[in-house]
């Protein structure tokens, strides 16, 4: 198995005095994941949760969303010259019955540390039909307090185990409308800790998320409030900005986007019905 750190050695420079020493880095290898034994992605990702990843990356896709639909994951033989196994490559089989999706060019996808949407062939292919709906009563069943969002982004940091090591991961976390933390997982990519987030919580048969908070470590883009909600998410929160087109999604689906949590301030761009407000905000002109 690929290890979360390697080692390399660096000049450090520090108030003039230079030395060389070991630093730790977070690793960085490719992921092919198969669908029924034939290419469907390619995604650089930190080793380490890879049948999770790879079941979330199918449930953002529209392929699965129940633990019933998945039959079963596997590595495969990697392609190193002396026949070792890299562990690169995973193969999920879906159950009978399921539908398989047409895996053509347009289809195919490679994903970046930093992109989980890009190589995808067409605007068309961008956004996926979710399974279920998010609660969109004017009083849905998840309520949150401010308060509670605000110490989420602290206990993040205090589960990131690697991330003390490196400095270089992102982390997704799952927390209850109380702030209990249920899971969290780290990797170089924004996107691939949501959807090892995700992909665990199918195989534990517990989609949808229905009550779940998610919490990101870095910015909302539309990829990852569209994780949230093909997931049945119905609060994303992240230290940082949203992206317009996350906002957008956000408001059209029913889901509460929180961006800019830091400290006891943040951002509500979408869903506000589910933050308890008292009193209620006041409007203001544009």
């Amino acid at each position: 198995m690929g290890r979360v750190t390697e080692r390399r050695r660096v000049i450090r420079i520090r108030d003039g005095a230079v030395s060389s020493r070991p630093d730790t880095l977070v690793a960085e290898e490719p992921l092919e994941i198969r669908l029924n034994g034939r290419p469907l992605a390619i995604t650089m990702r930190t080793p380490g949760d890879d049948f999770a990843l790879a079941v979330g990356f199918l449930v953002s896709e529209g392929v699965l969303a129940s633990a019933d639909e998945l039959a079963n994951i596997v590595y495969c033989a990697g392609a190193t010259e002396d026949g070792r196994n890299t562990y690169n490559v995973v193969d999920v089989r879906l159950a009978d019955g399921v539908p398989v999706p047409d895996i053509t060019l347009e289809r195919n996808v490679y994903t970046t540390s930093s992109c989980g949407l890009c190589g995808k062939a067409s605007l068309d292919a961008v956004r996926t039909t979710a399974r279920w709906s998010l609660d969109t009563a004017a009083e849905p069943a998840t309520r949150i307090e401010p308060a509670t969002l605000a110490a989420l982004p602290g206990r993040l940091r205090a589960a990131q185990r690697v991330f003390a090591r490196t400095g270089g991961l992102h982390a997704a976390a799952l927390f209850t409308a109380d702030g209990e933390l249920l899971d969290v997982r780290e990797d170089v990519g924004r996107h691939n800790a949501v959807d090892k987030i995700v992909g665990r919580a199918l195989q534990d048969g517990r989609l949808p998320l229905s009550s779940a908070v998610l919490m990101v470590s870095g910015r909302a883009s539309f990829e990852l409030a569209q994780k949230a909600v093909m997931a049945g998410i119905p609060v994303l929160a992240a230290v940082s900005a949203p992206s317009s087109l996350a906002v957008d999604l956000a408001a059209e689906t029913g889901l509460t986007l929180v961006g800019f949590l830091r400290g006891a301030s943040m951002n509500v761009y979408a869903g506000e019905r589910r933050l308890v407000l008292d009193p209620p905000p006041a409007t203001t002109e544009d």
